[in-house]
């Protein structure tokens, strides 16, 4: 029988053990638990709705094979024009640790949403892993235009009216 010493210090070894393998991290998922938490990530956090074409028109009735391709609409304000891009192209050539880097780096706006900037590794990989499992699909998007360039493709303005200060001014 071992004294409650040499427990302590065997519990203490395992625990050691443990954090050594990594044993601490996050829980291991099988690959359709993966797959369904970053299929689940993408619609809960509205990447469809630019990163799809005619998934907002449709109110999301695009088939998951079209999803991801990016479109021609781009974003237009005082950074220029922006286009969200083919996710499927892009992540076909990135690593999971490349994947991880560039989307917690600086992007054009309207990215990076609140929402993928709240997401935890665990949930990047996810969807990371859902978008690598559609395969690379489509065109890239346009190249961003710089402010003032002119571009012949379909574009939503981001440009606020009507603010409060400039109603003030009006007033005055």
């Amino acid at each position: 029988m071992k004294t409650p010493i040499r427990t302590l210090f065997g519990i203490l070894g395992l625990a050691a053990s443990a954090l050594a393998t990594g044993a601490h991290a996050a829980p291991q998922h099988t690959d359709a638990e993966r797959l369904a938490r970053g299929r689940y990530l993408i619609v809960a956090a509205g990447c469809n709705d630019c990163h799809t074409p005619g998934y907002a028109p449709s109110g999301g009735q695009v088939p998951d094979q079209q999803w991801l391709t990016g479109d021609v609409v781009g974003f237009q304000g005082p950074w220029g024009t922006s286009y969200p891009s083919n996710l499927r192209l892009s992540l076909s050539r990135l690593d999971e640790q490349q994947w991880l880097s560039r989307a917690r780096s600086p992007m054009l706006p309207p990215m990076p949403a609140p929402s993928l900037k709240a997401m935890t590794d665990d949930d990047l990989l996810a969807i990371y892993a859902f978008i690598r499992s559609l395969g690379a699909s489509g065109e890239p998007a346009p190249t961003a235009a710089a402010p003032g360039v002119q571009v012949t493709t379909p574009y939503i303005e981001f440009t606020p009216k009507n603010l409060p200060q400039q109603q003030a001014a009006l007033t005055h």
